[in-house]
């Protein structure tokens, strides 16, 4: 058995069994299709405030109004979010930091998959723009409501990014800080693990200074595993590569009950109490590439991406 109890066939609803989440407050990005659904569904059952963060706010008010159908109680609410859009994050934390609510769970979950290229509203290579950065200052805006809730509630706050395997798959320098929109040697595939590892990256990093300032919130990054969803568009982004297949597992296809389980096991498992800095997979620690576990990359992505949102500010 897994040191966890669980394994790659636990659903979301099994790692969270017996858990009582009230009294929590949970943002959650992506929420209108595959596991982001699922991952609001199952942290409502649980007791928990659900905040969806979405870019289609019709389709996220059906998904609230069926989740309320089958759980009378859920404190479900939806904002509208795009995180390709460094203006849409800011108006969204402004919002939100507005509403007075508490911040204990954010769940960076929302993504895109090997788009052809083009820019965001920002002039970002578009998977970077909405995969990383998005988060990054979605992360970085919410942070001091996150450590308030923390010191107040004297519960462990906790940031959930959800990455791939698919971050081995990323150009070989790892992240392309110079050529980040470069379309010559743009590779759709290589771009999306790009934007994944960045994922990983900005977890350890944030890991590394919530620890070294003794602060009471953990960050940690995870592959949900193989869900074929309709974040993949086969029409547009053409055969998925057979090694990229290979990182994925598609030999253990997941269902949505069992791809949104790591998720909600980092979420709200009392089992990960304390633990930051770490890779999951399987409702396990994972171990991620090399470039996942580089120290000095994470740093550099770290003072890159702030470059990036600090020149955004005062534009």
């Amino acid at each position: 058995m897994c040191p966890s109890g669980f394994s790659s066939s636990s659903t979301a609803e099994e790692v969270t069994l017996g858990i009582h989440g009230d009294g929590l407050t949970a943002i959650v990005t992506g929420t209108t299709h595959g596991i982001g659904i699922e991952t609001a569904r199952v942290l409502a059952l649980r007791g928990v405030h659900v905040i969806m963060a979405v870019r289609n706010v019709v389709a996220a008010e059906a998904v609230k109004e069926a989740i309320l159908k089958e759980i009378q109680t859920a404190k479900v609410d939806v904002m509208e979010l795009d995180l390709s859009s460094m203006a849409s994050v800011r108006k969204f934390a402004s919002e939100f930091t507005s509403s007075g609510l508490p911040l204990n769970i954010l769940i960076n979950n929302a993504g895109i998959t090997a788009t052809p290229f083009s820019l965001s509203k920002d002039n970002i290579e578009l998977q970077f723009a909405t995969n990383h950065l998005g988060h990054f200052l979605l992360t970085h805006l919410l942070l001091d409501t996150m450590k308030k809730t923390a010191s107040v509630s004297k519960r462990e706050g906790r940031i959930v990014n959800v990455s791939s395997d698919g971050h081995q798959y990323t150009y070989p320098e790892g992240i392309r800080f110079d050529r980040i929109n470069d379309q010559s040697s743009f590779q759709l595939w290589h771009a999306y693990g790009q934007s994944k590892l960045a994922n990983i990256l900005h977890a350890n990093e944030l890991a590394r200074r919530l620890k070294e300032n003794k602060v009471d919130i953990t960050a940690n990054s995870l592959h949900p595993g193989a869900i074929i969803t309709n974040i993949y568009k086969p029409e547009i982004s053409g055969a998925v590569p057979r090694d990229l297949l290979d990182m994925l597992g598609d030999y253990a296809l997941k269902s949505i009950q069992q791809g949104a389980a790591t998720t909600c096991y980092v979420a709200l498992n009392p089992q990960v109490k304390g633990i930051s800095g770490e890779y999951f997979s399987d409702n396990n620690v994972a171990k991620g590439s090399s470039l996942a576990k580089d120290t000095h990359l994470a740093k550099e992505l770290w003072d890159f991406s702030m470059k990036i949102i600090d020149q955004n500010t005062h534009e």
